[in-house]
């Protein structure tokens, strides 16, 4: 019988490798640390685990990864380059300010004390998620700005210095353009892995409602709009949480995004005629109050970026589309080098940009937004009344201009005057990078509690890991809404808004309200 006494070999072996790996993480914990160069150590998040740096949100750090390659001069111990709005200390954090553009991130504005743990005396009894695609390439109208500015300076003969030095060595973060708009595949960002660990994050999370849910259906159904992008976030997260053989356990419903659907949509956006048409308070007003707005910042980067390379001035499109290659960039490799083009306050400006073209887009800003919205938010009420006989669990992906006027018909995050396009109001709730980044989700718990030997049934809502109080609706258990009063509360924006098919004057044919949404 062979004996069971390690070598001496064996023992030298185990003991280098551990050493070995002592060392790594020695090395890397040294260098973040001296990478937080703030002496502010109030925590801004409070969530499963510590950070070298208290505002990171919950991904993997590039450093972590043991990977030879880095890409960015800000992961070196002290070291910083440019403007250094790329820098992470413990009270600045450059994935809070990329608009939407960049990874997901924790919402830390505005949230209810005590965490995203169940309230003590309650159980969840069903769930709602709507869920923007994770983290992507960009979309055509963006790639085609990125590329265009980058060949100018590629083909311009100039030896770049300054801010931009890097620039003389640096190449496009996309080779292929069937990437265009995809999900990104690589970095500790990727979409990819963002929509797997999501889905292994919520099975941890709701793992006795997953439990519940197959011992009532067959199969169970979810739901993602009709966009590459958004159907492989649906297929990435069922693997995380329904495991790999999801196809035989669940069925995943695309739902068209095409004109002809109506109110019966993820998608109201594609649907509602008169707010696609409106050259006023439709689509398009949001992009008209960016663009007043982001002159207010932009002329003084243009400045400062002629002065260092005299022979090249760039123009107010072309420097917001080295802002956007910021959070892009990261997403793909994990970190850039455009964020230290860039002062901290620029990237202020920038965030305010990306919110204003969101919030009057498709949020409290255009008159459309609340009716949109309202659909699947009345959609999920009417489950909540039939309770958890209709079933336990209900997931839907979509796009960030869908989550935005849901968010507008609950009154959650709306600010009580329009935002100004003259300057940065910074105690606004609307903040575009904490409710919608790439893979922002917005979760409603159904809870049901006995508190005080009183029972009652309370709805609760997490938006990315922060409990957001519904206004004059938040004595409940943790925060939470009254769920008599959530309904009542729905029912009179329903009035408020009016009918879908009114609003966006379509035919009288047409739907009126969303009916898939069901197990």
């Amino acid at each position: 019988m062979p004996s069971r006494t390690p070598t001496l070999t064996t023992v030298a072996l185990i003991s280098a490798i551990a050493a070995a790996l002592l060392a790594l993480q020695w090395k890397y914990s040294s260098q973040s640390s001296q990478t937080c160069v703030s002496t502010e150590s109030v925590p801004q998040h409070h969530g499963y685990f510590e950070y070298e740096c208290s505002g990171k949100p919950h991904q993997s750090s590039w450093g972590s990864w043991w990977h030879p390659q880095r890409t960015w001069s800000g992961t070196n111990a002290g070291r910083l380059s440019g403007q250094s709005a790329g820098a992470v200390t413990k009270d600045w954090n450059i994935l809070y300010h990329l608009g939407g553009n960049g990874p997901w991130v924790e919402k830390v504005h505005t949230v209810v004390e005590g965490g995203i743990a169940v309230p003590g005396g309650c159980e969840v009894e069903q769930v709602h998620m709507m869920s923007r695609h994770a983290e992507r390439y960009p979309t055509p109208r963006a790639a085609k700005r990125m590329a265009k500015l980058i060949d100018r300076i590629k083909h311009s003969g100039i030896a770049f210095a300054g801010d931009l030095a890097f620039v003389n060595d640096w190449e496009l973060f996309w080779s292929d353009d069937t990437q265009i708009a995809e999900l990104t595949t690589t970095g500790p960002f990727s979409g990819s892995l963002g929509s797997f660990t999501t889905g292994v994050r919520l099975r941890t999370r709701y793992n006795n409602l997953l439990s519940k849910a197959y011992s009532l259906y067959p199969k169970v159904n979810f739901w993602a709009s009709d966009s590459p992008r958004v159907i492989d976030t649906a297929r990435y997260f069922a693997s995380g949480f329904f495991g790999l053989d999801w196809l035989n356990t669940t069925n995943l419903h695309i739902i068209s995004e095409s004109f002809e659907l109506g109110a019966n949509t993820l998608t109201p956006g594609d649907t509602c005629l008169k707010y696609v048409e409106d050259e006023v308070e439709g689509h398009d007003k949001g992009y008209k109050m960016m663009e007043a707005y982001r002159s207010t910042y932009i002329t003084a980067i243009r400045t400062r970026l002629l002065h260092q390379n005299p022979s090249m001035e760039f123009t107010d499109d072309e420097v917001y589309a080295m802002q956007e290659m910021c959070g892009f960039e990261i997403t793909v490799r994990g970190s850039s080098h455009w964020c230290d083009v860039f002062t901290r306050d620029e990237f202020l400006g920038f965030e305010y940009a990306r919110d204003l073209l969101h919030y009057y887009r498709a949020g409290p800003g255009t008159k459309y937004g609340a009716g949109m919205g309202w659909l699947w938010l009345n959609a999920t009420k009417n489950l909540m009344v039939e309770g958890p006989k209709a079933g336990p669990l209900f997931f839907s992906f979509v796009h960030d201009g869908d989550i935005a006027p849901m968010i507008t018909a609950l009154d959650i995050i709306n600010d009580a005057e329009h935002l100004p396009i003259t300057h940065i109001p910074h105690a606004r709730k609307w903040r575009k990078s904490q409710v919608s980044p790439m893979g922002g989700r917005i979760i409603f718990e159904l809870l049901s509690c006995n508190v005080n030997n009183n029972h009652g049934q309370y709805v609760r809502i997490n938006i990315n890991d922060g409990i957001t109080a519904v206004p004059g609706c938040d004595n409940g258990p943790g925060g939470s809404c009254p769920l008599v009063t959530f309904v009542k509360k729905v029912e009179r924006k329903g009035v408020e808004v009016g009918g879908f098919r009114e609003m966006c004057g379509l035919e009288g044919d047409s739907e009126e309200s969303i009916t898939f949404l069901k197990q």
